[in-house]
């Protein structure tokens, strides 16, 4: 992979369940997300729904991952088959220190964390993807992994940390997409919309002692963590990105983050 002229963004997106497919409002924000970004030559996505130590890679041409029940079976024939993704993988082995060792997978393809959005955003499926798994739910480690990955993004290579910034399932009353936000969600939301405005790291990063509506919010936070690696990837971590979309779906906040 090669330097290109223009070095792109990395991503912190919300990614919904499959049903997200079918949502004519916030599939049509990330429709416009992507259209309005340089063309990737290749992405690579760090989904909530792999946590795996060491790192691990997904492999190129596997099936989908279809870890989700209880919806309809449509969801289940679903496709997403995209470009060899070899080099990436290589380049980012190349990145990583002996000290962070990378496995590379011999079956697993994309979960719904990396295809439901990538769906949306890139249709036609003509670029490589590669899913990274997500290795530690600590901020400081993930910002460290986002930083070690931040060449790729002068070679044209999309960084894509996909979680939920709310993610309180147990604890919502009602599922439907038009759902009101319980106060645990909004609260959470705001708090980390105020974090993220002023490019405060440590804040976000202290979320189980400092964020109001936890653990409610976060019962886990492998939904939340993915951020850091898209914080530790940005040009300057404790610069304010841009927060592309906000509001609420099912009552958790679909919140997501541009950093240049």
């Amino acid at each position: 992979m090669v330097p290109v002229n223009d070095r792109m963004p990395a991503l912190y997106i919300g990614h919904g369940a499959p049903p997200l497919l079918d949502d004519p409002i916030w599939s049509g924000q990330l429709a416009a997300w992507a259209a309005d970004l340089p063309r990737p030559r290749a992405i690579l996505i760090v989904s909530a729904h792999w946590e795996s130590a060491p790192v691990m890679l997904s492999a190129s041409g596997a099936p989908l991952v279809y870890d989700f029940g209880g919806f309809e079976e449509k969801y289940y024939r679903m496709t997403y088959e995209t470009p060899d993704a070899t080099a990436l993988a290589t380049r980012i082995a190349g990145l990583m220190p002996d000290t962070e060792p990378v496995h590379q997978h011999v079956s697993r393809g994309l979960d719904h964390g990396a295809w439901v959005p990538l769906k949306i955003m890139y249709p036609d499926a003509d670029i490589p993807v590669l899913q990274m798994s997500l290795p530690t739910q600590d901020p400081e480690r993930l910002m460290r992994l986002g930083e070690r990955l931040k060449p790729l993004r002068d070679e044209g290579v999309l960084i894509v940390g996909s979680g939920f910034l709310t993610h309180g399932l147990p604890f919502l009353r009602e599922f439907r997409i038009d759902a009101a936000a319980p106060g645990w969600s909004s609260d959470f939301d705001a708090w980390a919309a105020d974090a993220l405005a002023r490019g405060d790291v440590d804040t976000l990063a202290a979320y189980a002692s400092k964020a109001p509506g936890m653990p409610y919010a976060h019962p886990t936070v492998e939904h939340y963590t993915p951020l850091f690696v898209t914080l530790g990837a940005a040009t300057t971590p404790d610069e304010p990105g841009t927060q592309v979309i906000d509001g609420f779906w099912m009552g958790l906040s679909k919140r997501s983050l541009q950093v240049a």
